[in-house]
């Protein structure tokens, strides 16, 4: 007692005063106030590369781990690094020959269908054969298939300024897998015995890089890809624009979603565009909680502009989130070889849940996680798997447990009024769902977070995504009493029964 009173006259006599306990966030919902019926949809892309090959190593855990998942509208992109496995037709046609070829590109395709079997994809062959564009010499690509080439996507104007060859080729690539095979262009017959359904085609990928692609021909382009592919498959739906920043140049979706700068009947179902939060070089876990969600909410803004536009232009128009994930500035350098750690993943995580939490409140229709497999020399910081052993990481199971635990149709509701100054660092979203009240809690710093909950939750069951939970499912428990204590980064959602 003598030594606590001595303490207490020190720092009276000093001016200084003890520190504040910090205030706790208060988990409080008012489940009679919606705020939106969600129409969004969570999934993920796949991105063709050869960790995906069959044989790889981690080729057989990564696709059980996408069928298990068991999402809809999953995003299917064989792209430009590996021209072997993105593009059909590698050389030209002559009167005597023509070069389709699906040798390294039918064994992840199948794979991927068989995965996704029972539900809806998003096909993207993205990468348009180089010999379409005018170049001043032909575009040499690696005879090896895995040999990871960046540079085939050469050449801005098409030879063939009406578009008719490049939406023949597309039609005829879309016939392989669902009409049985194609005729080629000198009326030779290729046999495939592939009958499969394409219910949605996205149209190209990221076009202001790609080609440095102006919106003006992005849309003649669209008109000319889906005449060839509707030939062939009527009921396919069509997703334009895929854009890397869309925040640069608005006029993509002016242009694009003016139904008077398209051919008639030209239909205008989805538009696409994408988001990766990007660290400074120098910052750690400290400053990745601050960057990742400071980005992000710059990237929610640019998306209420562009419903702004869809709204004025073509209302009935849906919107898919379709890449979404951080990019560190290591990846595809010789730094991407070592280890990150292993917050790092729940970091991540996290972003993709208050980003599914603040898409689904503007309307957003489908919120797609990026990638299914990345490792180094390839994005190893956007994988969903751990390119080390197969498993899926945290990334992957805060999706799953998000697609487990929230459909389109749920009430999303508000919280209940609280005090102006109250601490805000994790994000609250309450649910009304089938199966319950629920609610989902983001933590979006790198420090454990006690919240307060309300009476009604003090007894609910939970499931949560954290650093202790590695690359295994989200771990089951319980709330009990007022008290919830969340690890860094957790993602964790309550059921009350």
């Amino acid at each position: 007692m003598v030594n606590l009173l001595a303490v207490f006259f020190l720092v009276a006599a000093s001016g200084l005063t003890a520190p504040a306990q910090e205030t706790r966030q208060q988990v409080n919902i008012d489940w009679d106030k919606t705020v939106i019926v969600s129409k969004s949809m969570p999934t993920l892309q796949v991105v063709t590369n050869p960790m995906l090959n069959p044989g790889a190593p981690i080729h057989d855990g990564s696709f059980a781990a996408l069928k298990a998942l068991g999402a809809d509208y999953v995003r299917y992109v064989p792209w430009l690094p590996y021209p072997k496995i993105a593009v059909a037709e590698l050389d030209p046609p002559t009167k005597d020959k023509t070069s389709w070829d699906f040798t390294y590109i039918d064994p992840v395709t199948k794979d991927f269908l068989a995965a996704t079997e029972g539900h809806s994809t998003i096909i993207n062959f993205s990468t348009i054969p180089a010999w379409m564009f005018r170049t001043d010499q032909p575009v040499k690509y690696p005879d090896d298939p895995n040999q990871v080439f960046w540079h085939y996507t050469q050449g801005t104007e098409l030879r063939d300024p009406t578009g008719k060859e490049l939406g023949d080729y597309f039609g005829r690539l879309v016939s392989w897998y669902t009409k049985g095979g194609f005729t080629d262009e000198n009326a030779k017959k290729h046999e495939s015995g592939y009958h499969y359904t394409f219910p949605y085609w996205e149209v190209l990928n990221e076009i202001e890089s790609e080609h440095s692609t102006t919106p003006e021909d992005y849309t003649k382009r669209y008109d000319a890809m889906v005449e060839g592919i509707r030939k062939v498959s009527p009921d396919t739906k069509f997703m334009g624009l895929a854009l890397a920043a869309p925040g640069d140049n608005p006029k993509y979706f002016e242009y694009f979603l003016n139904p008077k700068n398209h051919k008639p009947g030209i239909p205008l179902d989805y538009i696409s565009f994408h988001f990766y939060a990007t660290p400074a070089l120098d910052e750690n876990l400290d400053g990745w909680q601050h960057t990742f969600f400071n980005q992000a909410r710059g990237f929610l803004a640019t998306t209420r502009y562009i419903l702004a536009i869809r709204d004025r232009l073509s209302p009935q128009t849906k919107i898919d989130t379709d890449e979404l994930g951080v990019i560190l500035p290591t990846d595809n350098t010789p730094a991407d070889k070592l280890p990150l750690p292993a917050a790092y993943w729940n970091a991540a995580g996290a972003l993709y849940g208050y980003l599914f939490v603040e898409l689904a409140k503007q309307g957003v229709d489908v919120i797609g996680e990026s990638q299914l497999v990345g490792y180094p020399t390839q994005y190893p910081s956007v994988s969903m798997i751990d390119y080390n052993n197969g498993k899926p990481n945290a990334r992957y199971w805060v999706l799953k447990l998000l697609k487990d635990n929230f459909r389109p149709g749920d009430k999303m509701v508000a919280e209940k009024a609280g005090k102006e100054d109250a601490p805000s660092d994790v994000t609250v979203q309450g649910f009304i769902t089938p199966q319950g009240k629920k609610v989902l809690l983001v933590n979006r710093t790198n420090k454990e977070k006690i919240v307060t909950l309300s009476p009604e939750l003090q007894n609910a069951s939970s499931l949560t995504v954290d650093e202790a939970t590695g690359d295994e499912a989200p771990r089951a428990g319980k709330a009990e009493g007022a008290d919830f204590k969340l690890a860094p980064f957790a993602v964790t959602v309550l059921s009350v029964q």
